[in-house]
Parts: structure tokens; C-alpha cells; sequence
């Protein structure tokens, strides 16, 4: 179980959906990511690198494994984290445009036919 989370403390939501999602299973990982563009410094914007440190906690308390990736394309950087780590289901906030064909979720969606996306509004 892999969730997508942004530098927002509200995206602990999502964690906790995630952390449901695989308690039901029976031998269920969550691991949370975060992907930020390259030269983006995260640390020197005091409310982004609090809201990072309160994912990890968040992360932490549920079980999981948070990783915060730095890319250029956001998209194929999660796409080649789901694929090492053999991911089979999603947790992702829902995009501002959902129906845009730039969308992030509709792109993965193409890409990992498999995976099963859990998009949350």
C-alpha cells in the first residue's frame, strides 16, 4: 500500500485511510511518500518542513515507512517508487482538476493497470 502525500498536514487523512486499508490485509505494507521538486528548498519554509516532520510522526504512528523523494517528474518518480517496491493499491488526495488529462492519478492510472487507486476527495 503505497500513499501519496503532499507538504500538507491534512494529507493525514490520508495516512490513516492507508493504515485501514492495510490492516485488512493480510500481509499489507504502507509505505507513505512525498515528492518534491529539485532545488525546492523544503527545510527553509518553516510551515512545509513542520508539516513534512508531522507526516513522518503521523507515518510513524501508523506503522509506516515515509519516504520524501526529490525529482524533476513528480509523476515517473512515483511511478518507479511503485514499481520497486511492488505495489498493488494506492491512497492519493484527489487532483484539483480530476478531469484534466495532465491529471497525476489519470497518468498512473494509464501506467499501473494493475494497481488499484484509492482517490479520496
Amino acid at each position: 500500500m503505497m500513499v501519496c502525500v503532499t507538504r500538507q498536514k491534512t494529507c493525514e487523512r490520508l495516512i490513516k485511510i492507508g493504515q485501514k486499508l492495510v490492516n485488512g490485509q493480510k500481509d499489507g505494507a504502507l509505505k507513505v511518500v512525498h515528492v518534491t521538486k529539485t532545488g525546492v528548498n523544503v527545510l527553509g519554509n518553516p510551515d512545509e518542513g513542520e508539516a513534512l516532520e508531522y507526516l513522518f510522526q503521523v507515518s510513524k504512528q501508523a506503522g509506516a515507512e515515509m519516504t520524501v523523494l526529490r525529482s524533476d517528474n513528480i509523476v515517473n518518480t512515483l511511478l518507479n517508487f511503485a514499481k520497486k517496491n511492488q505495489i498493488t493499491e494506492i491512497v492519493m488526495g484527489e487532483s484539483p482538476d480530476p478531469h484534466s488529462s495532465n491529471s497525476i492519478i489519470r497518468n498512473m492510472e494509464q501506467m499501473l493497470p494493475g494497481v488499484k487507486f484509492n482517490v479520496i476527495p
